[in-house]
């Protein structure tokens, strides 16, 4: 068994492709930094990256994700820290899930900039943003749809690979021309 001095201190990023067209701010390094400011603001050490680059909050089965509760499993993590509570998820039930196992092997779960720390009791402000990061996922999915559906009504496309026996129109690079 693995003392509390022994474990590690997870320190989880993840960012979508969505994410990268966003803000710079929201960059693994930038996490990343943040994640290590905050491991040694407050005494936090023996910490170790768990990454998922380009990997969407909607999908819970992630390569640095996995790699990281095969350490909880196993008892070598003392406490997870995030940068905030969308970086591990934006599904409420997967994300519940997530939270309830951490729980059951005594592990510690710190959302940086969320000011979350479960080690403080529960805080039930941390449902709302479950609930806002899925609802996010949501509205920019529906957005997303509603641009590509008004597109296609006005003839033209969202394909970057212009199709065998077509060429982008001189006018308007949405629209082919038969070649």
């Amino acid at each position: 068994m693995h003392t509390k001095q022994s474990k590690i201190t997870a320190l989880y990023c993840r960012l979508s492709k969505e994410d990268l067209q966003g803000e710079v701010s929201n960059s693994i390094v930038h996490q990343q930094e943040i994640l290590v400011e905050y491991a040694k603001r407050h005494g936090f050490d023996n910490t170790k990256f768990f990454v998922d680059d380009g990997v969407s909050g909607t999908v819970f089965s992630r390569p640095g994700l996995d790699t990281m509760l095969e350490e909880v499993k196993a008892g070598r993590v003392a406490t997870v820290i995030i940068k905030d509570q969308s970086r591990i998820g934006r599904d409420v039930l997967e994300v519940g899930l997530l939270k309830r196992t951490f729980d059951e092997y005594d592990v510690r779960l710190i959302a940086a900039s969320d000011n979350l720390d479960t080690a403080k009791g529960f805080d039930i402000m941390s449902i709302f943003r479950d609930v806002f990061n899925e609802w996010f996922v949501a509205d920019t999915s529906k957005k997303i749809r509603a641009v590509f559906k008004a597109k296609a009504e006005a003839g033209k496309h969202h394909n970057t690979i212009t199709p065998f026996g077509y060429q982008p129109s001189k006018d308007d690079p949405f629209v082919w021309d038969i070649d």
